[in-house]
């Protein structure tokens, strides 16, 4: 581990998957982790508390819309993200990069920058290398993210390429113009689903040493092979001993797939999200709380899961709240999901650090047995 108020640390391999320790100024991580995302400064449907109950490390914030409401100065005069947000942990805001990029009708990229409308009320405004950097300074994150340009897939290679050189450009004008010691920023690899591409962006982005990487572009609408072909041909190319991301990843299957290959983070919408809309993750697979078979069931969401909603609550208990709109069922749904997942991570740290994780994988796939949940509208 590296000096000074930022560090990574491998303390286990299991073939490719790693455990590991980041130290970032506002505490450790141990990884793998997956961070809840508190787009706007709040994880939706829950407190402080609440995340920490369910054992969450270290949350994402959104530059891009924290940019427009209420603003990186209105966040710094109150003392920053930290403070505004009362959380003590850890802190990583994106960019906006992908934000922009779900802006399609509604944005400009150029070498420059990206200039955008604002999905709140029309207004123009440029995001450049440099100002995203500001920006998050501003906001004080632990690890901030440079600008990125995410192409759609499928998308034909020379717009592929064209993203990956901007990429990189951007990168190497970020690292020029950060200021703060005591907030870490990583690069991100772009390059769709084309495996050289992948490694080059990886290799040209290595050499600038940032303290650490996200594999960005992924999770986008591909299907799942092409998502794991395509990490598969970047993570060798990331140094080993620098923290790697995946960003925009959190379904269970997804999340041991990336850690066996060596990912250590991750964020994702998607279990926050499901909760709201009444799925449930769990130790059997997917529970889709609305169903009519669950009406009658006196057992919790999931009999081996230790979390708040699960010792108190039953399935018929939540199909009623989500069936009536109560926003404490949304409540009660986002910290058994959040808390399914943050103890998936630590599960595959244990049996990283075990020698296991292989075992681990196995045992928990063959427990989620498929259902026509599985395949179900959200």
């Amino acid at each position: 581990m590296k000096s000074g108020r930022f560090g990574f640390r491998v303390e286990a391999e299991c073939g490719s998957a790693r455990a590991g320790v980041l130290r970032t100024p506002h505490g450790a991580v141990l990884t793998p982790c997956f961070m809840p995302v508190g787009t706007r400064a709040a994880v939706k449907g829950v407190c402080r508390e609440d995340l920490l109950a369910a054992g969450a490390q270290m949350v994402l914030c959104n530059t891009y819309h924290l940019y427009l409401r209420p603003g990186v100065e209105v966040i710094s005069r109150l003392g920053g993200l930290h403070k505004f947000m009362n959380w003590s942990g850890p802190i990583l805001t994106d960019s906006g990069g992908f934000q922009v990029y779900s802006l399609a009708d509604l944005r400009k990229v150029t070498d420059e920058g990206v200039e955008f409308r604002s999905h709140l009320d029309g207004s123009l405004h440029q995001f450049t290398p440099e100002k995203a950097v500001s920006a998050q300074e501003s906001l004080g994150s632990d690890i901030a993210m440079v600008l990125d340009e995410c192409p759609a897939l499928p998308s034909p290679a020379g717009v592929i390429a064209e993203s990956v050189r901007r990429t990189i450009a951007w990168a190497k004008k970020s690292l020029a113009v950060k200021r703060r010691e005591d907030q870490a920023l990583f690069a991100i690899v772009q390059g769709g689903l084309d495996p050289s591409l992948r490694r080059s962006c990886a290799a040209e982005l290595a050499a600038m040493d940032f303290p650490g990487y996200a594999i960005g572009g992924l999770s986008v609408g591909e299907s799942r092979g092409e998502m794991l072909s395509a990490l598969s041909a970047t993570v060798p190319a990331l140094p080993a001993d620098k923290p790697r991301y995946l960003m925009g990843v959190g379904a269970p299957i997804d999340l041991l797939e990336a850690v066996l290959r060596g990912v250590d983070l991750f964020d994702c919408v998607m279990p926050t999200r499901n909760a709201r809309n009444g799925t449930l993750f769990t130790s059997g697979g997917r529970l889709v709380i609305k169903n009519s078979r669950y009406a009658d069931d006196p057992l919790p969401p999931d009999p081996e899961c230790a979390c708040y909603t699960c010792r108190n609550f039953s399935r018929a208990y939540l199909r009623h709240l989500h069936l009536s709109r109560e926003i404490l069922g949304a409540r009660l749904n986002t910290i058994h999901n959040l808390s399914y997942i943050i103890s998936l991570t630590s599960q595959m740290r244990a049996a990283v650090c075990s020698g296991r994780f292989v075992s681990l994988k196995k045992e928990l796939l063959a427990g989620m047995t498929p259902s026509p949940e599985e395949f179900e509208e959200e």
